[in-house]
């Protein structure tokens, strides 16, 4: 097995018989798809992998996807928070890409695009982004979640200045190890989870990609995992198919949402028993007012058409005491349909979330935001209304 790298972001090694070229990348670079190309070109390998699956594939080469999504479908399956994700690292990605002018995975675009011009099989070796965010959320604790979040939602509205000389800086190995390193200090599982298994999950892919000469498109985070995984053992397609697996809910967290239903309704019980009438319709107000108006309150707050925050006023006290459904999905399915999305709005999206007015402008975003604002309001309602009851009986 050996080892010569030609570049700092070249590294070529022989794999089970196999010549294979990795290409480490920044997802925003010109110099990434210069040398993507000409890398390609020159070697004309047999395969071309991309650090890429096929859901993130179809949207980079099909620029007009958001055109045809089903919103109100998205809704109905409660993928809202996975769409809402989805955008903002988008957006975080697009506004990085402005200062370089190269939109986010051009490299990896390109590098597909090459191939299949030259008559080069693809292979998506990436794992599929549902299945990672998924795992992320199931194997991450409630702290690290939070972090996470604020780090996402800190994100929107940060500000990026970036140019090639520093992107460069960026795909040396020393600064990423330090960065991968500081990462995996201040959230370990989402390190393993966001880099380390799909380390293990490429590397597979690329040493069983057809062919004896292989080039692999990756970002130059992945390259030092990658390449130590090729250079060790093979994984075994039970380590893939284990890491490849979305978790099950755990117990515990199929019981919390009950437990709120359950406190408030016991709380009622025994007021029934024990306190007087007025006290029962002031704890049934109590729990009315909180939930409704903190809901309303963050439906207003995204702008909400005015039906959506009388819907979320009306929902809110019930939905909270429905764990299978959220305030959010319903003011979000209200709001899809008294003020629904136009083409427009679907062909600027990517745009409209530069800025944070445009999160209020586009109508998609203005839907998720109602569904992100009323939820949240819903729940601080909840907690608010059990104090509340708490100090009438």
């Amino acid at each position: 097995m050996n080892e010569s790298p030609l570049v700092s972001d070249v590294t070529h090694l022989t794999v089970d018989n196999k010549n294979i070229t990795l290409i480490g990348t920044a997802h925003i670079s010109q110099e990434s798809v210069d040398t993507v190309l000409r890398a390609i070109k020159e070697l004309h390998p047999d395969t071309v992998c991309v650090e890429l699956d096929q859901q993130r594939y179809q949207s980079l080469i099909n620029q007009k996807g958001w055109e045809s999504l089903n919103l109100k479908e998205v809704i109905r399956k409660k993928q809202l928070p996975f769409l809402l994700a989805n955008l903002a690292l988008s957006s975080y990605q697009k506004r990085m890409g402005l200062a370089t002018g190269v939109q986010p995975g051009a490299e990896l675009a390109a590098a597909a695009q090459v191939a299949e011009e030259l008559g080069i099989q693809v292979e998506l070796v990436d794992r599929n982004i549902r299945t990672t965010l998924l795992r992320v959320w199931r194997i991450t604790g409630l702290w690290n979640k939070m972090k996470v979040l604020a780090s996402l939602f800190a994100s929107l509205f940060e500000k990026q200045q970036i140019n090639e000389e520093e992107l460069a800086k960026l795909r040396q190995a020393d600064n990423l190890a330090g960065m991968l390193d500081e990462m995996g200090e201040l959230l370990p599982s989402v390190k393993q989870i966001l880099v380390d298994e799909r380390d293990i999950y490429m590397a597979y892919h690329i040493r069983q990609a057809p062919g004896d000469k292989i080039v692999a498109v990756v970002g130059a985070a992945h390259l030092p995992g990658i390449v130590a995984r090729l250079q060790g053992e093979s994984s075994s397609a039970i380590d893939i198919d284990r890491i490849n697996t979305i978790p099950p809910k755990s117990t515990s967290s199929k019981l919390i949402p009950w437990v709120i239903p359950i406190v408030v309704l016991s709380l009622f019980v025994g007021g029934f028993f024990f306190a007087n009438p007025e006290q029962m319709a002031q704890a049934a107000w109590a729990w009315i007012l909180a939930n409704g108006l903190f809901s309303a309150a963050g439906a207003l707050l995204a702008w909400g058409h005015p039906a959506t925050i009388i819907t979320a006023f009306v929902a809110a006290p019930l939905t909270s005491l429905n764990p299978t459904i959220g305030a959010g999905f319903v003011t979000a399915l209200v709001q899809s349909f008294v003020a629904p999305p136009l083409v427009s709005d679907m062909k600027r999206v990517g745009e409209d979330l530069l800025s944070l007015k445009g999160w209020w402008h586009n109508r998609l975003a203005r839907v998720l935001l109602v569904f992100l604002f009323s939820s949240l309001g819903s729940s601080i309602g909840t907690f608010f209304a059990l104090g509340w009851i708490k100090s009438l009986f």
